[in-house]
């Protein structure tokens, strides 16, 4: 019986059950984001991981622990994008399905490069533990939100948009929490790995700290009320991605939004999805623009839409436009971090674009420092669908003091991922760019999630997926600046940095 039992063991940790065990938990950690939300799966998922790479005896063996981790995580969790290239980019099914695999394998390199990275490091199983894992897996969460324009989808941070951790966002962003969880996770698993146990305790005793201060800042009030509350409208037409392009489209499309509009209540502010309408600004019938303006004449009341604009040269630009009854002519904001592939062609990959069908598919960037919109006494700044990824971006929008924004508002088209988790992920997203910046976040979407989410990233109302409707509420605008929006990432990468050069410190010391 005995020997049985040593075999089993022998067999639970031969490479091939381990990289396996690795991916389990790879899909567990995918568990921790929305739509479960459970995050505090998200530690203990990290720490089983860690505890796996801790065993490794090489360097290569916890890279490979690390990829299998990533690859079941980021293949459980963006399996979506494969609706956009063959349910609706028309990409044949095989061809999907092997770049959809691709994708998830090119970002399970980044926690394959940390998990290798803290091995080199620390040989020592204390220091590469609580130091050189935890920093590396948050720098190596940084490095995936950058490099190659960036895709920070499932950033460990985003798991604790509730729980204690939340409190952290508005000091030291969503990569500030990546590493504060990091560490709470490295504690978990001193206490399975290490002797002796006193250095597991005192770890512990660090990590229930940084909880508890997670806690108590969640507590604190960063911004003040800006102004009067103003009424909102924000419109979700669900105009199915493929019919948004189809020859009735811009018809059924404005019929669709100015029904909605219409609708009993009062607003102050209306705001209609991203590329709402299917050509650009500039071929607009003139009969539509004046029913635009109508409404806002007739309801003294801003609205906000997203649309294409054409300039000389078949320059693109991916917009939103703002016009007010009290501002002669329009505001615009055009977006400046661009989807590759799907709003820009990296160079090589023309190939693989025509691959797809893709209106549009060659957009141009927006400036970097667009001033917020002045609109029913607030300064709204926008972001379109997948700028809001990124917080160090957002915070450019204070790049004047004296024109800070009040409200942010995102425009967004997921249409292109149909009713999939992609979602509720998206929310959650924008839910730590709201407590990051102490600022209120609208959502208007086309098929969802439309949402009002307050100042302290609670979600106040929120439309259900897939449906035609409209969302009204209140929205209080803030002042004031967190430390996040003074500071951004830096602070977090600090931190790592530190980590990482004193496990290297200890090893030289060793």
């Amino acid at each position: 019986m005995t020997a049985r039992l040593a075999t089993f063991r022998i067999e639970l940790r031969s490479p091939l059950a381990v990289t396996a065990q690795a991916a389990v938990l790879g899909v567990a950690h995918t568990l921790s984001f929305a739509p479960w939300q459970l995050w505090w799966l998200q530690p203990l998922a990290l720490a089983a991981a860690f505890v796996l790479a801790l065993r490794a005896e090489r360097a290569a063996a916890a890279a490979r622990i690390g990829f299998a981790f990533g690859l079941g995580g980021f293949g459980s969790g963006i399996w979506w994008v494969y609706v956009s290239m063959h349910v609706y980019g028309q990409m044949a099914a095989p061809l999907a399905a092997i770049a959809t695999a691709a994708f998830a394998a090119l970002l399970a390199l980044y926690p394959a490069a940390a998990f290798g990275l803290a091995h080199r490091l620390a040989p020592a199983a204390a220091p590469r533990l609580l130091l050189a894992l935890p920093a590396s897996w948050a720098g190596a969460e940084w490095l995936r939100g950058v490099l190659f324009t960036g895709f920070p989808w499932l950033a460990s941070g985003y798991a604790h948009s509730d729980g204690p951790l939340a409190g952290l966002a508005p000091v030291v962003g969503v990569y500030g929490i990546a590493l504060a969880a990091a560490f709470v996770a490295a504690a978990l698993a001193a206490l399975a790995v290490l002797r002796p146990v006193r250095v597991a305790v005192v770890a512990c005793a660090i990590a229930i700290s940084i909880l508890a201060l997670g806690a108590w800042l969640a507590q604190r009030e960063w911004t003040q009320p800006a102004g009067a509350p103003i009424r909102v409208r924000l419109a979700q037409g669900n105009i199915p991605q493929d019919e948004k392009f189809g020859p009735d489209a811009l018809a059924r499309t404005h019929e669709t939004y100015l029904r909605l509009l219409a609708r009993p209540g009062e607003f102050d502010l209306a705001a209609l999805p991203e590329s709402v309408y299917p050509v650009p600004l500039g071929r607009l019938p003139e009969a539509l623009l004046r029913d635009l303006l109508e409404l806002v004449r007739a309801r003294r009341a801003a609205l906000v839409f997203g649309i294409f604009i054409e300039e000389p040269g078949s320059r693109w630009f991916n917009s939103a436009v703002a016009i007010a009854p009290d501002r002669d002519g329009a505001q615009r904001y055009s977006k400046r971090h661009l989807v590759p592939f799907g709003e820009f062609i990296p160079p090589g990959f023309r190939w693989f674009v025509d691959l797809m069908t893709i209106p549009i598919g060659d957009q141009q960037r927006g400036a970097r420092n667009q001033p917020p919109f002045e609109l029913a006494g607030q300064r709204v700044a926008v972001n379109i669908c997948y700028e809001d990824l990124f917080g160090a971006e957002i915070i450019d929008a204070w790049s004047d003091p004296q024109r800070a924004p009040t409200i942010l508002l995102n425009l967004s088209n997921l249409a292109w991922f149909g009713d999939t988790i992609a979602l509720p992920q998206h929310l959650q997203i924008s839910r730590l760019r709201a407590l990051e910046t102490g600022r209120p976040m609208l959502r208007a979407t086309n098929t969802g999630a439309t949402a009002i989410i307050d100042a302290r990233g609670r979600v106040q109302a929120v439309l259900p997926f897939a449906t035609e409707g409209v969302l009204d509420g209140e929205v209080q605008g803030h002042r004031g600046d967190t430390p996040y929006v003074r500071f951004g990432d830096a602070p977090a990468l600090a931190a790592a940095a530190l980590l990482l050069a004193a496990a290297a410190f200890g090893r030289r010391a060793r």
